[in-house]
Formats: C-alpha cells, structure tokens, sequence
C-alpha cells in the first residue's frame, strides 16, 4: 500500500511538470556522438544492440501498480536475429510474469525508431515512433505493442525530458576491454492498456527508456549492477557497477558510472560514489544469490540515498539468467528528503564466504602469534565480517573471543586457556545480513605454548620499535636456526636461516606502514616479537 500511494504522488507530480523542450524536434543533435533520430534504429557495424524499457504504471480499472520491462536485443544467434524480454508484474502481490523468445525483425530502420518483428510461436510486436496524419514520425513519442497468451503491452510513450547522454558525449569504454554507445530518456509519460493474468485494462505512469549499441555484451562479458533512478525532485540517475572476473569493481570510470540528470539545462558523469549492498537474496531454487537492497552515496550532490526491490523473486532465467525488477528508493539529496522509482538489473551473482584457517596450523598454539584465516572467494559487492571462538572440549562448546572483525587476522591477548590445552578455533564469516554465510574449524587441536616461548623471549633483545630503517634482534647467547617475518594478516614476507648468530640485523626498508611480526625458532625455544614498521 505505501509504495501504491508513493507511485500515485510521484505520477501526478509528473503529469504537473512543464519543461521548456526546445530539443523535441527531429534532427535534435546534443553535443557528443549522439543524433535523433538516426541513433534511435539500427547500427549495421555494432554487434550488439538493444532497445530497453521499464516502467511502473497504475490500472484504471483496478487500481493495481504494475512495473514492467520490455527489450528488443540484435544480436543473431542460430538461424535468428535477436531476441525480446517482456516481463510485468503485479506490484502489490509479486506475481511475475516473464516470457523471453527468439525472434526475426521484419522491419528494422537504420535512420529511425521503427521496429517489427516476428516473435518465434508469438505473433508479431512492434515499437516505433507515433506518426502523425501525413505519416510523418512525431519526435521522441513512441507506440509499443505485444501480447502473450497471458500478459501484455499495448501503451504509447512521450519524453518529457531531454534525453540524457551517458558519459557526457554518448560513449563509454566499459570494462577490461568493451566500449558502448549509451543515451536514456529518463522520464516518459506511459498511457495504453495492459493485460495481466488474462485481464486487460487502460493504464497511465512513467517510463524509462535505455537505448546502446557496441561490443559491450551482457551474455560473454563481465556482470554488473545496474539501476534507473527516477526521484520526486526531478533528478534521474543511470547507475552502473561492473565486476572484473576477479570480482573487484576497480575504481575508475571503465566500471563505475553515475550519469545524472538534474534539470534541462545540467547532466553529469562522475565515478566519484560510493555504493554499499545492506542485503541480499536467494533464488527459490537457492542457485542464485543477488542483493536486494543498497545505499549509493556521492559527495556530488550530498547524494545519500537507499536502494530497494520491491520483489525478490523477479528473476528472468533464458538466455542467461539475471535479476530484473522495480526498485523504491529513499534518502536525501543536498539536504532535502526525496523518495523515487526505479528498475534493477542485476547480472553479477554472490556466493557464500570461503574460508581457510592459516595459522595456527602446525599443531602448536603460539599466543604470541595471530589467529589468521584467509578469504578465498572476495568479492568487492559483498564485504565480509567475521566472528573468531575457541574450544578446550573437543568442539563441544565454542566460546566468544571476538565478533565483527572485518579483518582476517587477530592476535589474542590475555587467552583464558592454559599451557597445553588443545584447543580449536572456529571463524565464522557472514554478509552485513548474514544472507552469506559459512564456518571453518580449525583441522585439528593445537597444543597451546605459553610458558616456554614466554622464557625464551625474555633473554632475547628487540630494537628499535617503532623502526624506520632497521629492525635488531639480539640473543644472550649464539644460537642456530631460522626467523620468518609475517604481516598482520599473516602473510609472508621473509624467512631466513641464522647459523650461530647471535644478532641478526633486518632492513624494513621496503615494508608499508604497518604491523609485523619476527618469528624465530631456535634450539634454544621459539619466540614472536611484534614490531612496528613507521
């Protein structure tokens, strides 16, 4: 019900709107690499190219909020040129209806936006522009229409803001290696009638309308998270994050992007936001995992906004599988409280945490060193917080040593075990929702050493700490046997025999700021110095 009434504010705030739209003519040139209408239909030398839409519109007869997407894709594949997506929903009980076909374009212009095609075991469906009495095309209006057994769109479309062109001039390089033509009209007025589950009714609301073409390909290249934003002070955002296959999101412009419009007169890019997920879902069949709601924050704007499917189980499966659906959107901006509407499509999937315990692992307990652990499967999207406990009953009970470490390494001070217990140490890894989740105990008993190494380090002199330049390390006596330096997470950075040595001199010339540890077995016992690099 809040989101129904939320939707009815924000279309009649829209239907209220006046812009100047000196730009609603064809040829409409913006600066870039844009032009209207000739980049509205085909581009012979892309070999991918798609037509996008969504929208949230409200039955007239029923009152009911339904969102909707509709693509037509170029990409020829088996005897076929491309394929479609039509999906509605049903907002105010989830019911999803979602049909994807292969399809064969029996009209597609290369100068306009004029579409037919004939959909494999569906009929024909078309989106073009409206036409006006002398059959001349009328700009930036469209008309849509397809129909399934079940489910369809018969609805117009009229921009009723200047489109926005993404990254500036229209083009984007996109991830490692890909490039786009990109433009959207964030703002549409959507009229016509829609059929849902067999019932037909007129309908009236907002739409968005995506339009790109390159090599950038969403069945062979890298996943993203992708939203429209459209908000109640008038700014829409066009949102991307991309994943490498390492599942980082590197910093620069290749894999973020926030294109803004904020009035007729001003649109950005900027990569300078910062997008956080709060919380994530499983598919019904648990094969997949998205998120399901985020907060996008930027200094551009004092941007401070939260992100939220208004569904969880909107996910189309063929071709490829991948999330698609409406979006409510909350938070401010420069100060102000704003709510909005949107769509998210979401191709990059989460996994469970992957855990390995790295130290101790050689059956020895040294209180000295830290209880380290390693995540194996990081992913920029979803940081990881983790919980350390200990067990001196064979696993029995596990007790709290510590929670919410969002680093993968702990030194223990004061431990409440004693010389010699075997004890076993279990992390807990988890998603801020704990949606993400997986435990390791540690392989088997670690006898504890505490006394002995306390000994042995008492003869043993350290200087100076902090170190700048060079870390001393003296002994009572001349002893044989090797050290290993480690960083705080455990890593190794050197190991060295020493053979009758009774100092040994360590550059940390090439070490970052930071926390490290000199680990030194001996004839004589074993000892763990902590030092500080400045």
């Amino acid at each position: 019900m809040k989101f129904r009434i939320n939707l009815l504010i924000f279309l009649c705030v829209i239907s209220t709107a006046a812009f100047a739209q000196d730009w609603k003519t064809y040829p409409y040139t913006p600066s870039g690499q844009v032009e209207f209408p000739i980049d509205e239909g085909r581009h012979n030398g892309e070999p991918v190219e798609w037509w996008y839409s969504a929208g949230h519109v409200v039955g007239q007869t029923t009152g009911k909020s339904y969102s909707f997407m509709y693509t037509f894709f170029h990409f020829p594949q088996s005897g076929f040129d491309g394929f479609r997506i039509l999906n509605i929903t049903d907002d105010d009980t989830g019911t999803f209806i979602q049909d994807v076909k292969p399809l064969n374009y029996t009209t597609l212009s290369t100068t306009s936006f004029d579409i037919e095609a004939d959909i494999f075991l569906a009929g024909t469906e078309s989106w073009r522009n409206k036409e006006d009495v002398n059959n001349i095309p009328i700009p930036f209006e469209y008309e849509l229409y397809a129909l399934i057994t079940n489910a369809g769109l018969d609805i117009e479309f009229e921009t009723l803001k200047r489109p926005l062109i993404v990254g500036d001039d229209g083009y984007l390089d996109q991830g490692e290696s890909n490039y786009t033509y990109y433009f959207s009209q964030t703002m549409n007025e959507v009229t016509g009638s829609i059929t849902f589950n067999g019932i037909t009714e007129p309908v009236i609301g907002t739409g968005w309308i995506d339009r790109q073409y390159g090599d950038f390909n969403p069945f062979t290249g890298e996943k993203y998270e992708w939203f429209s934003m459209q908000l109640s002070n008038g700014m829409d955002l066009n949102l991307w994050n991309i994943f490498t296959s390492d599942r980082l999101i590197p910093n620069n412009d290749k894999y973020k992007i926030l294109s803004a419009y904020v009035d007729e007169s001003t649109q950005y890019t900027t990569d300078d936001f910062q997008i956080d997920r709060l919380a994530y879902t499983w598919m019904p069949d648990g094969q997949r995992c998205y998120s399901k709601q985020w907060r996008l924050t930027s200094a551009i704007n004092a941007i401070d906004i939260i992100i939220t499917t208004l569904h969880e189980t909107t996910e189309v499966q063929f071709p490829f599988r991948f999330f698609e659906g409406a979006t409510s959107i909350t938070g401010t901006i420069n100060g102000v409280a704003v709510t909005g509407i949107g769509f998210a499509e979401l191709l990059h999937d989460y996994e469970h945490p992957d855990i390995t315990i790295t130290s101790p692992i050689s059956g020895v307990y040294d209180t000295s060193t830290p209880i380290t652990w390693e995540l194996n499967n990081p992913d920029d999207g979803r940081p990881i917080f983790y919980d350390l406990e200990y067990s001196i009953d064979n696993q029995n009970n596990f007790n709290t040593i510590a929670t919410s470490l969002d680093n993968p390494s702990y030194l223990w001070t004061n431990p409440s075990i004693s010389e010699n217990d075997d004890v076993w140490f279990k992390i807990t890894a988890y998603s801020i929702d704990g949606v993400l989740n997986s435990s390791v105990i540690s392989a088997s008993a670690s006898s504890t050493t505490l006394s002995t190494n306390d000994q042995f380090l008492n003869t043993i002199k350290s200087y100076p700490n902090p170190v700048k330049d060079l870390f001393n390390i003296e002994f009572s006596t001349v002893l044989k046997g090797n050290y290993t330096i480690v960083d705080i997470s455990g890593r190794l950075i050197n190991t060295s025999e020493m053979f009758n040595s009774q100092k040994v001199a360590f550059s940390t010339k090439h070490l970052n700021s930071g926390i490290y540890f000199f680990q030194i077995k001996t004839e004589k016992g074993n000892a763990n110095i902590k030092f500080v690099k400045q």
